[in-house]
C-alpha cells in the first residue's frame, strides 16, 4: 500500500507542478490578487458540497475566533505571495524557498504547540536555513520582492499549519474551511479594483485549469494519505523540484545554476530528515510537520486541499 500511496502522491505533485506552470503563464499579464480572487470563487462549489455533507453537529461560530482570524488572514496572503513569486522568479528558485516551510513549522511549534525540539532536528533546521541562504546568495544575487514573497508564503504556510494543528480538536471542519476562503475573497476583493484587468478567454480558461488541477491533485493526495504512512507520502512533495527544473528549462528557458541545485538539495535533505525523525518518535510529541504537512506550493483551493489531507490523517491516527 505504501508503494501505491507514494505513486499517487507523485502523480498529485506532478499535477500541482503543472498547475503552477499555468499560474506562471496567467500571472504574466494578470495580477496575483486577481488570480487568487477568482480562483477562490471557483472553490465555493466544492466548499458548499463539503458543508452539505458534513454531519458534525454544531454551528458555524468559531470556538477560538482569535486563532481562526489569524489563520484566515495568513491563508488569504499565502497564495497571493506564492503566485507573485512564481510570476517573477524561476520555478526552481521559488520551490526551493517555499520548501522552507517544514523548518518554520518546527520552529513555530515550540511556542505554539509546546513541542520539544531535540538537537538532531534543530541541526536539520539550521542546515535547511543554510540551504535557503545558498539559494538566495545575499550580497551576490539581487534580492527582490519575489524572494520576499516566497519566504512570506512559506512563513504564512507554516503559521497557519501550526494553528490548524492547535485547533484540530476544537473547531468543526467546515469552520476551518469556510473562514479562510471568505477572508481570502474579501481581502483580494479589496485589492481587486487597483489591479483588475479584463480577462481574455484564454486567461479565464487558465483560471478554470488552476482550480480543476488543484482539486484533482488534492483528491489524489487525500487518497494517498489514506492508503500509506505519512512518512512515506510526505517526502514525495520534493519531486516538484524535478518538475520545476524540467518545466523551467523547456517551457520558460530558465537556467538553473549549481548553487541553486545545491541549496535545494540541502533544503530537501533537511526536510526529509525532519519528517523521518518525527515518524520515528523520539522527543516529538505532536509531530507538527507530519501532521501539518501543508503543500509548500499553494493551489487555488489551498485551504480545502490542506484541510482534506489533515482531516484524513487525523481520522486514521487519532
Amino acid at each position: 500500500m505504501n508503494i501505491k500511496a507514494a505513486l499517487l502522491a507523485l502523480l498529485a505533485y506532478g499535477i500541482f507542478s503543472t498547475h503552477d506552470v499555468v499560474v506562471k503563464y496567467v500571472s504574466a499579464e494578470v495580477s496575483a490578487f486577481q488570480i487568487v480572487f477568482f480562483s477562490s470563487l471557483l472553490s465555493f462549489p466544492l466548499l458548499t458540497l463539503m458543508m452539505v455533507r458534513d454531519a458534525t453537529p454544531g454551528t458555524l461560530r468559531p470556538n477560538r475566533p482569535g486563532w481562526i482570524a489569524l489563520r484566515s488572514l495568513a491563508m488569504a496572503i499565502i497564495p497571493a505571495c506564492a503566485f507573485y513569486a512564481f510570476s517573477v522568479l524561476p520555478l526552481a528558485q521559488t520551490y526551493a524557498l517555499l520548501f522552507a516551510t517544514p523548518f518554520l513549522i518546527t520552529i513555530l511549534s515550540i511556542p505554539l504547540l509546546g513541542e520539544k525540539v531535540g538537537l538532531p532536528r534543530m541541526a536539520a533546521v539550521i542546515a535547511g536555513f543554510v540551504g535557503v541562504l545558498v539559494v538566495l546568495r545575499p550580497g551576490e544575487t539581487e534580492l527582490g520582492l519575489g524572494h520576499a514573497a516566497a519566504l512570506l508564503a512559506a512563513f504564512g504556510n507554516a503559521f497557519q499549519s501550526v494553528i490548524l494543528r492547535k485547533l484540530r480538536h476544537v473547531e468543526r471542519r467546515v469552520v476551518l474551511m469556510l473562514f479562510p476562503i471568505l477572508t481570502t475573497v474579501v481581502v483580494m476583493g479589496v485589492a481587486l479594483p487597483f489591479v483588475y484587468v479584463p480577462l481574455t478567454g484564454a486567461q479565464m480558461g487558465g483560471l478554470v485549469i488552476i482550480s480543476a488541477f488543484g482539486f484533482c491533485a488534492t483528491l489524489l493526495l487525500v487518497y494517498s494519505y489514506s492508503l500509506g504512512e505519512s512518512a512515506v507520502v510526505a517526502p514525495m512533495q520534493y519531486s516538484q523540484m524535478i518538475w520545476a527544473i524540467l518545466f523551467g528549462v523547456f517551457l520558460f528557458q530558465e537556467s538553473v545554476d549549481l548553487l541553486t541545485i545545491l541549496g535545494a538539495g540541502i533544503i530537501i535533505a533537511s526536510g526529509v530528515f525532519i519528517v523521518l525523525r518525527e515518524a520515528r518518535g523520539g522527543r516529538s510529541s505532536t509531530t507538527p510537520v507530519l501532521k501539518s504537512r501543508s503543500r509548500p506550493v499553494l493551489s487555488s483551493g489551498f485551504g480545502l486541499s490542506w484541510l482534506s489531507k489533515s482531516s484524513s490523517d487525523e481520522n486514521r491516527s487519532e
